[in-house]
């Protein structure tokens, strides 16, 4: 018996040739969300990080650092070429750290110029 009924077939909206411009809208949404990702949370965080970095680097003696262990102290004498500094925690009690160790610059010394060393 034939068949009566004639296999019926859906077209998309685009016409035959929307199939790679419907997948890509499709991902569309995930580019969107990585975006505002980026923007809102890694490349802030980046930035702290690298003004962090700096801050460490710029370590003087006198400056006023909190510690990843949660240590107030005072530094006393920074090393130069190392990776190592000296900090006062209370009166004549001197530890020293590393410099990676130190997760904030509370307050920082100007630094001296030559003329006012004088």
């Amino acid at each position: 018996m034939p068949s009566l009924i004639s296999s019926a077939y859906a077209q998309d909206a685009a016409g035959g040739g929307g199939l790679a411009s419907a997948q890509v809208l499709q991902f569309l949404p995930y580019v969107m969300i990585f975006v505002v990702f980026y923007f809102l949370m890694i490349r802030p965080q980046q930035q702290q990080q690298k003004a962090l970095k700096a801050k460490l680097a710029a370590i003087r003696r006198g400056d006023r650092v909190l510690t990843g262990g949660g240590i107030l102290g005072v530094v006393q004498k920074v090393r130069d070429g190392a990776n190592e500094v000296e900090v006062e925690i209370a009166p004549n009690v001197r530890v020293v750290v590393a410099r990676d160790t130190i997760s904030t610059v509370l307050t920082a010394t100007p630094p001296v110029a030559a003329n006012d060393a004088k």
